[in-house]
């Protein structure tokens, strides 16, 4: 294929296509830039990334084709539809992406790239800045330097679900004209409690950017929304970090606070007879075609790890299946082995989550610890469909064990220290980070680890392996007893 821009006569071939269906809506304005570019404004201020938000329906794509060039990490833009999101939000020819989401990708290798871009789901946030602006920035700040600029944790929008109570959700909105509001909470109300932080601004009611609505229409969508709604929001000192750095306050960045519902990574493996579930296409909430699970044999793995007839698959491994065929997701589930990690959403989760039009698998690395035995765990046992096996089954988990799955943070680390003691439990958690991905997945000081991704804990040489397993794809995958009341020595 052609190179779409000049100077890219020598990049890889298009490895990657994202579509956009242009009669399928428009963008949400709040989360949008305000207005489309014309071609001369991507040069006002070269040397700073642009922050392009773009949505796409279900089916549809965003609009745009990704390449990179030979012997670089950039991710180049080589064409953009005509007539779809990409194109309204500015994005242009020859742009090398920096940042998805809420991660910087320059040194990410494609494949790395269209995996964030495909878990965003209906809404992603791009960096990008143009080609000769990079190679300009480049020279000035050396090769090592990362041009995009980020928000740490804690520091980001939020998502709060809010449960009415006798006083109401809790909050009284001000504003100053159409389209900006801002919440005043009543002490210890309901907001409050959902982890809405004073003098917040208000973004999105339950998916819907609030920019366009007068006060009136915000209070009668508030009324419409009955005994629960979700609120995008940002508080101040989130507004004037992204002031400073020139990003919109964009959802796909949100942090997930008191959600009624999160996707659960079920992690099984295979015994003699396979998993224990059945795999089928159908259509689910709109009609959408989707990957449903069924016929959960009790007692055995898939059953033990906690999957539920209905839910839907919306991850292999970490990988998005979302709008992929049901041959191929199946082939990318046994390309796993005999053991293999899903991301699943039962019916009320699937319902949310459209909903706020945002992936679940952006909420997966604040995922709480599971509450009950039935929320995460590995297993072992069989599937109907396949072949007998050479696997047998894992020991049963001690009581009171739970399973907690970590993705690495912005800075690639964990967020938690060990320690190790030759006598009682031998390798335990001895600090958390606070906000970090362990403290969301549920650590705590002086937890026990029995399993890393599911090989048991018994020696001291356990300390390297977890140390190196911390460089590995993700996830990690551990299984905690339960906390002793003795504190531990750090190594």
């Amino acid at each position: 294929m052609e190179a779409a821009a000049a100077g890219l006569q020598e990049a890889a071939p298009v490895a990657l296509k994202f579509e956009f269906n242009p009669k399928l809506g428009i963008d949400n304005p709040v989360l949008s830039l305000a207005e489309d570019r014309g071609p001369s404004d991507v040069w006002l201020c070269p040397e700073r990334p642009r922050f392009c938000l773009l949505s796409k329906e279900e089916g549809g794509s965003f609009g745009f084709h990704l390449q990179q060039e030979l012997g670089g990490a950039r991710h180049v833009v080589c064409r953009v539809e005509p007539g779809t999101s990409a194109q309204r939000q500015g994005l242009r020819e020859g742009d090398r992406i920096l940042g998805v989401n809420r991660h910087a990708v320059e040194q990410e290798a494609l494949e790395a790239v269209a995996r964030l871009i495909r878990a965003s789901g209906p809404r992603v946030l791009l960096a990008v800045v143009a080609g000769p602006a990079l190679d300009t920035a480049r020279a000035q700040q050396g090769d090592g330097a990362l041009l995009c600029p980020t928000l740490g944790p804690g520091v980001r929008p939020r998502l709060c679900h809010i449960v009415r109570d006798e006083g109401g959700f809790g909050f009284s909105v001000t504003h100053e004209h159409q389209g900006s509001f801002w919440l005043v909470l009543s002490p210890g109300g309901a907001a409050e409690r959902a982890g809405v932080p004073p003098g917040a601004r208000l973004l999105e009611v339950n998916g819907v950017g609030v920019e366009t609505l007068t006060h009136s229409q915000l209070s009668r969508r508030l009324w419409q929304s009955g005994e629960q709604v979700t609120l995008l929001v940002a508080a101040p000192e989130v507004e004037e970090q992204c002031r400073q750095r020139g990003m919109p306050l964009a959802a796909p960045l949100a942090e997930g606070w008191a959600l009624p519902t999160r996707p659960r990574c079920l992690h099984l493996e295979k015994g003699p007879q396979g998993f224990g579930f059945l795999l089928r296409e159908e259509k689910g909430l709109g009609g959408h075609l989707g990957q449903f699970l069924w016929e959960v044999d009790p007692g055995l793995p898939a059953d033990k790890a906690g999957m539920q007839a209905g839910d839907r698959l919306v991850a292999v491994a970490g990988e998005s299946v979302e709008g992929l065929g049901h041959e191929e997701t199946v082939s990318r589930i046994r390309a796993q082995g005999s053991r293999v990690a899903l991301t699943v959403v039962d019916p009320k989760a699937d319902r949310f989550f459209r909903m706020v039009r945002l992936s679940p698998l952006l909420f997966l690395e604040s995922a709480e610890a599971p509450a009950s035995p039935q929320s995460t765990r590995s297993a072992s046992g069989a599937e109907t469909e396949d072949p007998p096996g050479a696997d047998t089954a894992l020991p049963r988990a001690p009581r009171g064990s739970r399973q907690c799955c970590l993705y690495p943070g912005p800075g690639g680390g964990y967020g938690f220290r060990l320690s190790y003691v030759a006598s009682g439990p031998r390798l335990s958690i001895s600090q958390v980070t606070p906000g970090g991905s362990a403290a969301r997945a549920g650590l705590q000081q002086g937890d026990e680890i029995l399993e890393v991704n599911g090989r048991p804990v018994d020696g001291e040489d356990d300390v390297d392996r977890l140390h190196q397993l911390a460089e590995a794809e993700p996830p990690l995958c551990l299984k905690l007893g339960a906390r002793s009341p003795r504190g531990w020595s750090g190594l």
